[in-house]
């Protein structure tokens, strides 16, 4: 467990009153920060984004169905829905402690306060846009598959419970269940973010470079960058199909589902000392009928990021096999 571990006692008193401090800062949204903040900038020019961050938020990736086309809550309604959740998050019995409980996943800080309904902001919905009839083929053959042979060797178990990847890194960077954490470190020709969760590092060249060729796939995609004016443009293929995706149906066991046509644009801007806005397009025509946008408020942290050694403790996996295998016998 990392972090959550060496953080659990503390997160949850602060948690208790996490509310009252978090909602001060209710008000002040985005774009009200990005016309009164001067970014500090590095050596060449541009606005300095290094430092520790986290997205933990409770707003979800999809809008509830029954808000409609409702975008933003009212401060007051924010507060309702923030206390609703952090309740339910501190509300799990004592006597009940597995991996997901509250105090395993309590941190030093508490989660952002956000009038947004959901994550997504396009389409007006707020919700990811239908499967295509082809990603529709593609998810029931997956299903069969997974229903066929669930365990019948370590490839056929998701790259989350493998510990190679828990899908966080993205593109899109989209907050995982707890150890929302990451460092963003920037040279002239690179930004680097590394991820606490199941330790991924991605790269971004910054050096007017095209794309990899076709052939070159890689979990994460290729990226690279550009800034306009202040923010930082980030444009990235050459994705394989077996990328953890978040935004796969939770019906599916699997966390894959994107194709390798994916395509994701994502904008980093500075608005404030300790807020970076990050807002991303995802585009994968043979998976969904049309693009779909989102934003994610990252929130600068004291650090440091911890360790996150998956593999050494996991039990999980090998035991799935091996009770798979009694079962062959």
């Amino acid at each position: 467990m990392s972090r959550v571990i060496v953080m659990s006692l503390l997160g949850i008193v602060v948690a208790a009153t996490g509310l009252r401090a978090a909602l001060t800062t209710v008000a002040a949204t985005g774009a009200q920060a990005a016309r009164s903040h001067v970014p500090s900038r590095t050596i060449d020019g541009h606005p300095d984004l290094q430092g520790y961050w986290t997205n933990d938020t409770f707003t979800p990736l999809e809008r509830a169905p029954e808000l409609g086309t409702k975008e933003f809550f009212t401060k007051d309604e924010a507060a309702a829905e923030f206390k609703r959740r952090q309740d339910r998050y501190l509300g799990q019995p004592k006597n009940d402690i597995h991996y997901d409980d509250a105090i395993w996943q309590a941190e030093n800080y508490e989660k952002e306060v956000d009038l947004r309904t959901s994550l997504i902001f396009d389409p007006p919905n707020g919700r990811i846009p239908p499967l295509t009839a082809e990603a529709t083929r593609r998810l029931a053959a997956l299903t069969a598959a997974q229903k066929q042979a669930p365990a019948d060797e370590a490839q056929s178990r998701s790259l989350a419970e493998r510990c190679i990847s828990w899908g966080n890194v993205g593109p899109p960077m989209l907050p995982p269940t707890y150890n929302a954490n990451l460092q963003i470190l920037q040279t002239r020709g690179h930004v680097v973010i590394f991820h606490e969760m199941i330790h991924d590092v991605r790269f971004i060249r910054l050096d007017g470079s095209a794309h990899l060729p076709a052939g070159v796939r890689k979990l994460a995609g290729d990226s690279v960058g550009r800034w306009e004016g202040d923010t930082l443009v980030v444009d990235t293929t050459n994705f394989t199909d077996k990328t953890n995706f978040r935004g796969a149906p939770r019906s599916t066991r699997r966390d894959i589902f994107a194709s390798d046509a994916l395509h994701v644009i994502e904008r980093f801007t500075r608005v404030g000392p300790n807020h970076i806005r990050y807002q991303f397009t995802v585009d994968d025509p043979a998976t969904w009928t049309s693009t779909w946008s989102g934003e994610v408020p990252l929130r600068r942290f004291d650090g440091p990021l911890f360790e996150y050694a998956c593999h050494e403790g996991n039990y999980g996996l090998p035991n799935i096999l091996a009770g798979a295998r009694a079962l062959d016998r």
